[in-house]
């Protein structure tokens, strides 16, 4: 009805500051002409679900639809919900939440950022997977939720490279019965060999400011090697990447087409993702600058 507050939407995480996914969400809710108010939700480490839960129930700026979660949520949130979608459930992990009343069947979780890796990887860097050999670093809640739709986009194989190789086995043996064709393992990164096509670090090294976590043999000629950290967190891994030949590839495109799955879940709209990422690159060049 006319007059009608808009239905809310954050980005729930520690840190949420400098979040981009209030841009993004209003770059889609313009394109798209929802009636749509994106925040942010910082949320204490020791205090996820009880500020999740209070954002939920305040209707008092307008009614609460959902939200997003960000590191290092992604398990909590998992558990949050009454309903699970099967990528969610695959992934053992959530980083959507759609706030449904009880009557519709509770909150419903969904992971949404395996679905925006592929689509970064293969619209936006225009490298079909398939077929490729591929390296995903990392056993955490942004690998679990990559891992199911990267098998497929069937690659020849793929291997999962973690530092606690139990974690990394875990996450391989969930995900056994969807590899089909891919031949699929689980390693320390110490021995992840050499020539990957893709290699992505889906670690929390770049926020850290830590050393790259594999040897620069992993890159074949050419490979295409995506952080999915962006800004000043990614530049020393695409540095790296660079530097031994590879194409470095930063988490923007990953970010933004993850967003648009998640608008999608929401508000049953599609956005148009490739307009907002160029709009989005062009903010930050210019804060940058």
């Amino acid at each position: 009805m006319s007059g009608a507050l808009p239905d809310r939407y954050a980005v729930a995480g520690h840190p949420v500051e400098h979040s981009q996914s209030p841009f993004i969400h209003a770059e889609f809710a313009r394109q798209t002409g929802q009636s749509v108010d994106y925040g942010r939700l910082l949320c204490p480490l020791d205090a996820f679900a009880t500020t999740v839960r209070a954002f939920a129930a305040d209707h008092s700026a307008g009614p609460v639809r959902g939200c997003n979660v960000t590191v290092p949520f992604k398990f909590e949130a998992f558990e949050l919900a009454a309903r699970r979608t099967p990528r969610a459930e695959r992934a053992q992990a959530a980083n959507t939440l759609r706030f449904d009343r009880d009557d519709e069947g509770g909150w419903l979780a969904d992971n949404t950022d395996g679905v925006g890796l592929v689509r970064d990887i293969e619209r936006n860097a225009g490298m079909a997977l398939a077929g490729r050999r591929v390296l995903l670093i990392g056993a955490g809640g942004a690998a679990a939720g990559a891992l199911g739709p990267l098998l497929e986009a069937q690659p020849s194989s793929l291997v999962v490279a973690n530092r606690t190789l139990s974690k990394a086995q875990t996450l391989v043996a969930r995900h056994a019965d969807v590899a089909a064709a891919t031949t699929l393992s689980a390693i320390t990164p110490d021995q992840a060999g050499a020539g990957f096509d893709v290699v992505i670090n889906a670690t929390a090294s770049s926020l850290q400011g830590a050393d790259i976590p594999v040897d620069a043999r992993v890159l074949a000629p050419g490979a295409l090697a995506l952080d999915m950290m962006y800004g000043p967190a990614a530049k020393g891994f695409l540095a790296w990447a660079e530097a031994h030949g590879a194409s470095g590839r930063d988490g923007l495109g990953m970010l933004v087409e993850q967003a648009a799955e998640a608008f999608f879940v929401w508000r049953g709209v599609r956005p148009e993702t490739s307009p907002v990422l160029a709009a989005l690159r062009a903010r930050l060049a210019a804060k940058a600058g």
